[in-house]
């Protein structure tokens, strides 16, 4: 058994053979940002300041070689070979907030754009709502074992309702029964909350909120807990998309900007021939246009939500605008974990950090 220290905070917790830091975390109380749970997205990045770590179960996939050298470590992968001193941050706003599983049941179906389907669940007779922050996501638990987790598209409600947009994968089992068969009185269990994409409110910074596809589900309900708080910090969203019928809330979100002064919506399609057959679309990628208004991003907080790929393309462009990493929350879903694993099997790379 090994002992993690944090060196921001001093705060030590211990790590038994084989358990991740982020797990050994987790069990004592310690909340660390994560999201995939798979080293693919790189919510979990720490600096291993003293130590050494290894990664038995997946390759670190989200670290470069430049992040390697610098002797970062991905905290869902890395198991310690020796006790540890890490650089990492801690998102104290969900350590009081217990995962646990339930049953919840489908109360609203509908289509949010043709392949993405809106689901509306509240707990089951007899189950306590979800105790979560706006911004987490839950696993869905099938019968086979596996799970598939889905960012929760609403805050909190006093009923326990959860909102949930789920995008039909081609070939994906699940996906395919949810937009084909699921009905509403159906039953699901799930767990949760899980990751740290939560608001931070201890800033008085103005917000830039950058979604791609899906990924609008929690970023829509961080940027709803802060109109209900009636903040008064500059907004803008960017919602990048392929085509303008993936933006399946546009009206939502234009109704923000036109209801609240400090709010600006930015719509972005990809593909151009879509945005000449539409006013008030901008082309290209999302991250490309939130540069090209905001060329220093130093001054921002920055939530995002979507796809590995947009967040490995806006990550670094980011920090070199200028934008301070640990002001950069992000929430990275695309995969279920063991859909990540088989991608993971099938890319070469191994690396064990010895810092």
């Amino acid at each position: 058994m090994f002992n993690v220290t944090l060196k921001s905070s001093g705060r030590q917790f211990s790590v038994a053979a084989g358990e991740t830091v982020l797990e050994a975390a987790q069990r004592a109380g310690v909340a660390l940002p994560y999201s995939c749970r798979a080293g693919v997205c790189g919510s979990c990045k720490a600096t291993l300041l003293q130590g050494h770590c290894e990664y038995p179960r997946n390759p670190p996939l989200a670290l470069s070689a430049s992040a390697l050298a610098h002797h970062a470590v991905l905290l869902c992968q890395a198991v310690p070979t020796s006790d540890l001193l890490l650089e990492a941050r801690e998102v104290t706003s969900v350590e009081d907030i217990a995962r646990r599983q339930l049953g919840m049941v489908v109360t609203e179906k509908w289509q949010l754009a043709s392949d993405v389907t809106g689901l509306r669940l509240l707990p089951s007779h007899g189950e306590r709502r979800l105790n979560r922050l706006p911004g987490q996501y839950l696993d869905v638990l099938l019968e086979d074992g596996k799970r598939r987790p889905f960012s929760i598209a609403n805050g909190p409600q006093a009923d326990g309702m959860v909102e949930l947009h789920v995008r039909h994968v081609a070939g994906g089992g699940f996906t395919s029964w949810v937009n084909d068969a699921l009905k509403v009185g159906d039953h699901l269990r799930v767990e949760g909350p899980l990751g740290t994409f939560v608001p931070r409110e201890d800033s008085e910074r103005p917000m830039l909120f950058v979604a791609g596809g899906t990924g609008f589900a929690p970023v829509k309900a961080i940027v709803e807990h802060f109109i209900a708080l009636g903040t008064r910090r500059p907004m803008q969203l960017y919602w990048g998309a392929r085509v303008a019928a993936d933006l399946y809330l546009r009206p939502l979100a234009e109704r923000w900007a036109a209801e609240l002064p400090n709010l600006q919506f930015h719509a972005v399609v990809s593909e151009p021939v879509h945005a000449e057959q539409a006013t008030g679309l901008r082309t290209g990628l999302v991250h490309e246009a939130v540069l090209v208004d905001h060329p220093d991003l130093s001054g921002y907080d920055v939530y995002m939500g979507g796809p590995p790929a947009m967040i490995d393309a806006a990550h670094q462009r980011f920090l070199d605008a200028g934008l301070p990493e640990e002001r950069l929350y992000y929430d990275s879903f695309e995969y279920a974990p063991d859909v990540l694993a088989q991608i993971i099997a099938g890319r070469a790379g191994f690396h064990d950090l010895h810092g």
